[in-house]
């Protein structure tokens, strides 16, 4: 077989312009693919609605990749090894209830089952702005290139309607921060604003993002670091247990609140 260097130029156009198309309008926009964000992404579109996730990076994963220091294992605890055992990853006992992973297979296997469960990932797009309407309730997002905003081009972006927005983009709480600058101290916190992380402590902070992990504003729910970042915990740094159990909590959080709403892809 002959190959065609347009035809497959024309493959590619085409068949991400339809993804594009087809995907303007959905139930669920999720900004943010590390782990938490992966997690939440695929347990709700197992559950049958439609969602895009946003990773502004090349790759998804996060911090995962780099495990500790860049030496490529995560650990993780008791209460989160049947998540990762569900997605086939192996597991090494290290000492009672402490478990390890390779970080790389890890992500490649997160991202696999998070593609095939239905969900729609945009790589290399950035979410700038959020869709708001005249009650301030947050509509959707606004996207563009991340290229746009590396090279500091004055290129507009496209709007995309979502009924639920998922703040997963860890540290940065890139979504509450511009909630912040568009609606004024609105947030569902003690101060109404991102309260800061703490220092790291993985005891506590493995035990408070569950808690966190909840509606930080009307139809916006948060997962991840974030969580504790918004809500004013530790960080817990090279220990991944409390984020796929965060994004698992998003996804059931999110899938009881869209039962109340008739889902664009059913």
């Amino acid at each position: 077989m002959r190959l065609n260097d347009i035809t497959i130029s024309k493959a590619i156009i085409e068949e991400y312009s339809k993804k594009l198309l087809e995907n303007l309008d959905v139930d669920v926009c999720v900004v943010g693919g590390g782990p938490a964000g992966m997690i939440a992404a695929y347990t709700i579109a197992k559950a049958g609605f439609k969602v895009n996730l946003y990773e502004r990076k090349l790759s998804l994963g996060g911090g995962m990749w780099g495990g500790g220091i860049m030496f490529n294992k995560i650990v993780i605890q008791e209460e989160s090894k049947s998540i990762l055992e569900s997605f086939n990853i192996k597991l090494k006992v290290y000492e009672k209830g402490y478990y390890v992973a390779d970080s790389i297979a890890t992500v490649g296997a997160l991202a696999f089952h998070t593609s095939n469960a239905g969900v729609n990932i945009f790589n290399l797009m950035s979410v700038e702005d959020l869709r708001v309407n005249g009650n301030n309730e947050i509509t959707g997002v606004v996207i563009n290139w991340s290229s746009v905003d590396l090279a500091k081009l004055h290129v507009d972006p496209i709007t995309v309607g979502s009924k639920i927005i998922i703040e997963a983009t860890g540290h940065a709480c890139e979504v509450a921060n511009i909630i912040l600058k568009r609606l004024g101290d609105v947030l569902y916190t003690d101060t109404h604003e991102i309260m800061g992380e703490g220092s790291m402590n993985a005891d506590i902070a493995e035990s408070a993002i569950l808690e966190n992990t909840r509606e930080i504003y009307k139809n916006v729910y948060v997962a991840g670091m974030a969580a504790n970042a918004i809500f004013g915990t530790n960080r817990m740094g090279p220990i991944f247990g409390g984020m796929l159990l965060s994004g698992v909590r998003a996804g059931e959080l999110i899938i009881k609140h869209l039962k109340n709403i008739p889902s664009i892809h059913k």
